[in-house]
């Protein structure tokens, strides 16, 4: 699978696991799944099936393992989707397994990644990088195999894993290219015989408190707002029950500690050379703030694999302290209003201000408001509103890089807002507000707004509100008709009929409504 380099050397790691297994008395058999690169068709209608793929992963891993009888498994992925798609199908299949982190990669010249190819396309329209920069910008950021190298989905989503409970100690927290990722796994190759023999499966680690621990971590580290939707679609897989409050009530008491990219300074091989999230996980621990009693795939307690972890170096400035948080509270800020009655998800990290009021520049797709900003048509105190790009709508719902890169890159990241049904790269930052739901093409309030209505953005209050009366917005109701879809047929168009809301994670197996009392064959699964 050499598509994307996040997933270019995976099939080495997979032949180092195998082997481990075999020599710990498994029989191993190798498959793999797709997977697209997120980097690639960013900004093309490519990236309609990037979320998509997540459940296609999920399902196909799922159908392979129930087919050949799997007795464990052992998943690994390095993408933004095949990380979650991984943990979903795992969920499911609810057999012994262990999920090994790809790895980072290494930083580009100049500690350059790929977000710093996204942002140089906005210094380049507003005339501060020229074509020869912009050229070796582009040739520099992404040196060879690896996730994204800040704290973004790909990086976010390996640390949530590890602080579920599914992967070994500091998988999450290594290089693609090294020694130490080809131990890993190895390690994970014996470690799931291990827990085939003992009979420890998925849902004797992913219990509710394993998933407060992993919002507990994504939150001290400043991670992405998609672990939000995925972590609310490996819970829905998982039988767990996990809710956007659930986000707001944990982020209440836990600080982000963690100086890193995109909002912060510092790339994810720079949190690895002072010792990964393991000295923030034990940070975490003494404080209360995550529940030591979970389960692990090493047989053992969280608090029994974080004893022996060491304390961060002296004089580091990459973790901070709780004297001396990046902020008091969580940067996932969960919000509602008249905008978002189901909820949309917000990353302010207290750079950006807590209040933003402006004018709606409205556009019913990525493409045309890119374009706005590239032109210079968005200036200073506008809101970006970019509708129609939901998980229905999109279908697919993409993630708005390019539009937020371009306003950083033009110098408009303190002065403009962007709201969409759509969602975010873990690369993004600014004032920006994602996942609003309903979304725009099931009739949600974002379809309703138009060029120069005012919008309030109170990460205080936790509000999006549209300063429109009731009387005028049931107005608009009435003359507003839903869109054509996109895709008449194929992949597209059965997501788009299945997928449910973003509040819910985006997923497409929401069952029926059943009886309350559980079959037979049901408990003794769970």
């Amino acid at each position: 699978m050499n598509i994307t380099p996040c997933n270019v050397h995976l099939d080495g790691l997979a032949t180092a696991a195998a082997a481990a297994a075999d020599a710990a008395g498994g029989k191993s058999r190798i498959f793999n799944t797709i997977t697209v690169s997120d980097g690639i068709s960013m900004g093309s209608p490519g990236m309609r099936f990037s979320l998509v793929s997540r459940e296609v992963i999920a399902d196909s891993i799922e159908t392979v393992s129930g087919a050949q009888g799997f007795d464990g498994l052992v998943a690994i992925g390095g993408c933004d989707k095949n990380m979650p798609g991984c943990l979903m199908a795992i969920a499911r299949m609810n057999r012994p397994a262990v999920f090994v982190y790809g790895g980072t990669i290494r930083p580009g010249a100049e500690r350059r990644d790929i977000v710093s190819v996204f942002e140089a396309i906005g210094g380049h329209a507003n005339g501060t990088v020229s074509d020869a920069q912009l050229h070796e910008v582009e040739v520099t950021a992404i040196p060879g195999a690896g996730s994204c190298g800040g704290m973004y989905t790909a990086n976010t989503m390996a640390s949530a894993i590890e602080a579920l409970g599914m992967s070994l100690p500091n998988s999450s927290a290594q290089e693609a290219v090294s020694r130490i990722k080809l131990d890993d796994c190895r390690l994970a190759g014996e470690a799931v015989v291990r827990l085939v023999k003992a009979g420890i499966r998925p849902s004797d680690i992913m219990t509710r408190k394993a998933f407060e621990n992993a919002i507990t971590v994504v939150i001290a580290l400043g991670g992405s707002t998609n672990a939000v939707l995925h972590l609310l679609a490996i819970a829905h897989a998982a039988q767990v029950k996990l809710t956007l409050d659930d986000f707001t009530r944990i982020g209440k008491r836990v600080p982000v500690l963690a100086d890193v990219k995109p909002s912060g300074k510092y790339l994810m091989s720079e949190l690895i050379e002072i010792g990964g999230i393991r000295p923030l996980m034990k940070m975490l621990l003494a404080k209360g703030l995550l529940h030591g009693d979970c389960l692990t795939v090493t047989g053992g307690t969280l608090a029994q694999s974080l004893a022996k972890a060491p304390a961060y170096p002296k004089g580091q400035r990459v973790v901070r302290g709780f004297d001396d948080p990046i902020k008091k509270d969580s940067h996932l800020v969960v919000m509602y209003g008249n905008l978002a009655p189901e909820g949309a998800v917000a990353k302010i990290t207290g750079k950006e201000g807590l209040l933003f009021e402006g004018i709606a520049r409205v556009f019913d797709s990525e493409e045309t408001s890119l374009q706005a900003i590239l032109d210079g048509t968005i200036k200073a105190g506008d809101v970006v509103v970019i509708r129609y790009e939901g998980p229905k709508g999109g279908p697919g719902m993409r993630e708005m890089l390019s539009p937020t890169g371009a306003i950083m890159g033009k110098g408009l990241g303190d002065t403009v807002a962007l709201i969409t049904d759509g969602r975010f790269s873990g690369g993004s930052h600014g004032f920006v507000v994602g996942h609003v739901s309903p979304e725009a093409a099931v009739g949600g309030p974002l379809a309703l707004i138009r060029n120069g209505d005012r919008i309030s953005i109170d990460a205080k209050k936790r509000v999006l509100s549209l300063e429109v009366g009731a009387a005028e917005l049931k107005r608009r109701r009435a003359k507003w008709r839903a869109p054509a879809p996109y895709a008449e047929r194929g992949v597209l168009a059965k997501y788009a009929r299945e997928v449910s809301s973003a509040s819910l994670g985006a997923v497409t197996d929401l069952a029926p409504q059943m009886p309350q009392k559980a079959t037979p064959k049901a408990r003794q699964r769970r």
